[in-house]
């Protein structure tokens, strides 16, 4: 977290946050920064000294779980079931926060919270609400999203996992790849077709015929807890069928939610390197003076600021939008598309400008690099965001 007015290299004062050059703190309310401010802390004090083993040693750090949940950030846009009920913009700033420590923390958050409370919040039976809603809010109840599969990647529409009804319950089969959470969750939300759409299905762990398998070997989102989910007549009952959605609709839905989050979160990655190079170059000295003396580096540190401000505008009023209810889908692919690759760049450069220190975990770009590879990937590739842009200015869909 940036505050107050830093001084610049050998003492020269600056008069603006370079973290924040349109000082959009200013256009928060009192709530919003202090949600920013509570996780910044959290980041700071309990993310940032354990991030590092974790993404070398591939493992997710389960002990923030209770630390995240005691924060209220699971769940916090939904009112009610022991929820915080924050606004959107609180939401994005809590994201924008996680991702500044890792964008696993920030995928878990993310997969929690709109992947998974979202549709039990808006298409579940008020049974459903009451029985797992508040048990996610505290953590007590991990949740996975299962949409993804392994031959339909940007094409939900192909999904090949189906349901059948038998008697009063349903069989399901199929696979899932690519599952963010799968491996720890305590609760799947299926999506499969059924003879009258697809429908969301909640399946427990422990449940017959259903394997949640880790993926290994990842170079990116190493701190996260990827895997596939198999399904191989999987019986669940009728009660644990989401009343309130049958097609895609459902859970595209989810995904926008998901998407606004991360239009936010990398932002925190992109503003974590700039952050590093600006202290790097300023100590670093070369030919005799700070590396920040050279007109090639000042230059390149002011691209990665024009743009992180940018992406700031652009996920504030997309809050805006959101809180007042008229966000729609083509403005987060907007914003998801320019935020992410922005994100993406400013790491890549600042690794270099790290020159042979850029590829040690000891400095953080390379870390948020590789993460932001998955990141600008998975809830809708580049590609289909500048489609759906497209789609949205000819009213030709190009898919």
């Amino acid at each position: 977290m940036a505050t107050g007015t830093p001084a610049g290299p050998k003492g020269v004062a600056r008069s603006l946050d370079p973290l924040d050059l349109y000082d959009i703190q200013s256009l928060l309310s009192a709530e919003e920064r202090m949600v920013r401010d509570s996780v910044a802390r959290l980041v700071d004090e309990k993310v940032l000294p354990i991030i590092q083993r974790h993404f070398e040693e591939h493992t997710f750090p389960r002990e923030l779980v209770g630390e995240l949940a005691a924060l209220g950030l699971l769940g916090s846009s939904f009112e009610g079931y022991g929820c915080a009920g924050l606004n959107a913009v609180s939401y994005g700033l809590i994201c924008q926060e996680l991702e500044r420590g890792d964008s696993g923390i920030r995928s878990f958050v993310s997969v929690q919270s709109s992947l998974c409370m979202y549709p039990i919040y808006a298409f579940g039976s008020e049974a459903q609400k009451q029985q797992y809603l508040p048990r996610m809010a505290t953590g007590e109840l991990i949740g996975c999203f299962g949409l993804t599969e392994p031959h339909g990647g940007s094409d939900p529409g192909s999904m090949k996992t189906h349901a059948r009804r038998r008697g009063g319950d349903w069989v399901l089969n199929g696979a899932k790849m690519w599952i963010t959470n799968s491996p720890i969750a305590d609760l799947a939300v299926i999506w499969a077709r059924a003879e009258d759409g697809i429908r969301g299905f909640l399946v427990e762990r422990g449940t017959p015929g259903l394997e949640t398998p880790e993926i290994e070997r990842k170079f990116s989102l190493r701190a996260s807890a990827t895997g596939s989910i198999f399904l191989q007549d999987v019986i669940v009952p009728e009660a644990n069928v989401l009343p309130g959605v049958i097609g895609l609709k459902g859970p595209l839905s989810c995904l926008t939610q998901a998407r606004y989050g991360i239009t936010w979160g990398v932002i925190g990655a992109a503003q974590a390197c700039l952050r590093q190079v600006l202290d790097y170059t300023a100590d670093r000295i070369l030919f005799g003076r700070p590396l920040a003396a050279n007109q090639a580096i000042q230059i390149r540190l002011a691209e990665m600021a024009r743009r992180i401000t940018t992406a700031q505008l652009l996920s504030l009023q997309l809050g805006r939008l959101k809180d007042q209810g008229t966000m729609t889908p083509a403005q987060v692919s907007l914003a998801k598309w320019n935020n992410c690759r922005m994100a993406l760049d400013v790491a890549r450069d600042a690794r270099d400008i790290l020159g042979g220190a850029g590829i040690s975990a000891e400095y953080v770009p390379i870390r948020h690099a590789l993460n932001l590879e998955s990141v600008i990937t998975y809830e809708g590739t580049e590609t289909i965001h500048q489609l759906s842009i497209g789609r949205e200015l000819t009213g030709i869909n190009a898919f």
